[in-house]
């Protein structure tokens, strides 16, 4: 399934509402983490597709299906987006004043894999995320209510394991500059 947008800032949220419905209709609901974080990885995506590209792009979205070989529950979610640029994404290393330049920082985070290719004249980038099996209500054993809630705790951990976070990267301080010497006085009283 996919999208055609248009090189206008309004599209980000056009795109978001559409893959919220095609999660929806493949029973992926909001609450999930995978929908949260897929909706997060359109919107920087298309915001990236359109505000350094200023051309028409297409977002693809492909769901788990359940169909020969796919697990119940347990799959991966493939967003595209592709565009006529031939301009290579490049990660931008940024202060902390700025308000941007952080989209592929964060895609290279949250997703569990991405990349991009050249596509026709243009080009395709791409992340995926792996849908992991929630515990089953009620499915856990144990004696008493603390074996139980240990379990529980254990089997969730194991299904959502803590976000791994690269370092940032270290760069060598610019040299201080000393404050210039003023002979005589800087202002002057007029």
């Amino acid at each position: 399934m996919q999208l055609e947008i248009r090189p206008d800032p309004a599209e980000v949220g056009r795109a978001r509402r559409w893959a919220r419905s095609r999660l929806a209709g493949c029973g992926i609901g909001d609450d999930e983490p995978l929908a949260e974080t897929l909706i997060l990885l359109v919107s920087e995506l298309v915001t990236n597709a359109v505000v350094h590209t200023g051309r028409p792009a297409v977002v693809r979205l492909a769901l788990p299906g359940g169909g020969p070989g796919v697990a119940d529950g347990a799959a991966t979610v493939r967003l595209e987006v592709a565009d006529t640029s031939d301009r290579a994404p490049v990660p931008r290393c940024v202060g902390d004043e700025a308000t941007g330049g952080r989209g592929l920082a964060l895609v290279d985070c949250l997703a569990d894999r991405w990349g991009w290719s050249v596509e026709g004249g243009g080009k395709r980038i791409w992340c995926e995320l792996d849908r992991c099996e929630r515990p089953a209500e009620g499915a856990v054993g144990g004696e008493n209510e603390g074996e139980r809630g240990a379990l529980t705790a254990g089997r969730q951990a194991a299904a959502y394991p803590e976000p791994v976070y690269p370092k940032a990267p270290v760069y060598p301080k610019p040299p201080v500059r000393p404050e210039p010497a003023y002979e005589g006085r800087a202002f002057e009283a007029v």
